[in-house]
């Protein structure tokens, strides 16, 4: 079995400027995913379009919208990674 590796994630710890680095296989991401794909967010402005679209919109579905906006954006902002899950 193949294994692909993301590359390196690198982030910050709140205001001490700590850098952490971690190797993450992407089999364990996508055994994750299969358990559970949903995602959450907070976005007052993206809540307030997606409702009044809702409203406004017969068979509008908020849901399979986000979703398009958010794979499109993260696609085109991570391309590497988004490739290294294509199979999903």
């Amino acid at each position: 079995m193949l294994i692909s590796l993301i590359p390196t994630v690198a982030f910050a710890e709140n205001s001490e400027n700590i850098l952490y680095e971690e190797h993450f296989e992407s089999e364990t991401i996508k055994d994750e995913i299969e358990k559970n794909p949903r995602i959450s967010l907070w976005s007052a402005k993206s809540a307030a379009c997606l409702r009044y679209l809702k409203k406004t919109t017969p068979e509008f579905s908020i849901s399979s919208e986000a979703s398009y906006i958010l794979e499109e954006a993260i696609a085109k902002k991570y391309p590497e990674i988004w490739d290294i899950f294509e199979d999903l």
